[in-house]
């Protein structure tokens, strides 16, 4: 999976895509948050200090406060991958993103997606 150009895209070009996508589903801004918060340790002044630097991915994880470790439960194809095979970090955890956002989008309750 040679697809690093995603590392150098701005966190805060993507992230309206996960709103928009949850919001069509009737989830809600707040719930994409909680994930992203939920995944990577970031609150909400962080976070936002993330959209307004226009973050890249890369450095969006790699300077995320602490990566859950309950990722390994995520479990599942996105985007054609298997989360769990992805062997690199960085993508491994993009995708995790993807698929708990794919998730909250097809309804699935947040106690599942947190995996709680």
């Amino acid at each position: 999976m040679q697809n690093t150009r995603i590392y150098t895209t701005s966190f805060a070009s993507v992230y309206p895509h996960y709103i928009q996508k949850a919001e069509k589903k009737g989830r809600t801004k707040s719930e994409v948050d909680e994930i992203i918060f939920w995944l990577t340790g970031y609150d909400e002044k962080s976070f936002q200090e993330i959209l307004d630097n226009k973050t890249d991915f890369k450095t969006f994880f790699e300077q995320a406060p602490k990566i859950n470790p309950n990722v390994s439960l995520i479990k599942g194809v996105i985007c054609g991958y298997r989360v769990e095979d992805i062997e690199d970090e960085l993508m491994r955890n993009i995708r995790y993103l993807d698929k708990l956002i794919d998730e909250l989008a097809k309804g699935k309750k947040m106690e599942k997606i947190l995996r709680e």
